[in-house]
């Protein structure tokens, strides 16, 4: 017998998982599929001051990073909306998103730009992503209540909803103190 059959089990043991990481769209794309009427963004840093920051966390119960990226989209010169691109953790790997949100606070989509779990993908379903759209800034953004959950992908479903949630508190935020306008 050749030696070499005999490691061939042993290595399928020890080899690595295959790469379940697709990268859909990046953040330029995601901007434009958010807001297709919009004729140019412009890109800005925010910081949230601590008091703020500690507000929106203890509101949300979720932690809120002081500094944020917001792709502002504009029309004739005027603002028409933010895409705010994100991270959360789905079960072990990052899922990077986007969400647009209308001045008016209304969730325009979602869209999912990476995904590297080996499972629950189908936070990618247009279906599920629709979800969102329409949600006014006051909406609560529970898996189970106004959002579906997806069998099998139940933490991806609620982190992703918790993402969207955070953005919408950070960009409400940010409208309000007039640092976004």
């Amino acid at each position: 017998m050749n030696p070499r059959w005999i490691l061939l089990p042993a290595a399928a043991i020890v080899a690595p998982s295959a790469a379940f990481a697709v990268d859909y769209m990046n953040g330029d794309q995601a901007q434009a599929a958010l807001f297709p009427e919009a004729d140019h963004f412009e890109t800005k840093s925010f910081s949230l001051e601590e008091p703020e920051r500690a507000e929106i966390q203890k509101k949300l119960n979720l932690q809120i990073r002081p500094k944020w990226v917001v792709r502002v989209a504009m029309h004739g010169g005027k603002v028409i909306g933010a895409a705010v691109v994100d991270d959360v953790i789905g079960k072990f790997d990052r899922i990077t998103f986007a969400a647009g949100l209308g001045m008016d606070g209304v969730v325009k989509q979602v869209e999912i730009l990476s995904y590297r779990e080996a499972h629950g993908q189908e936070v990618r379903q247009e279906s599920w992503r629709k979800e969102f759209a329409g949600k006014p800034e006051t909406a609560s953004l529970k898996v189970g209540d106004d959002i579906s959950n997806i069998s099998g992908a139940t933490l991806s479903t609620t982190h992703v909803a918790d993402g969207v949630r955070r953005i919408i508190a950070v960009v409400s935020s940010l409208k309000r103190s007039g640092a976004l306008k």
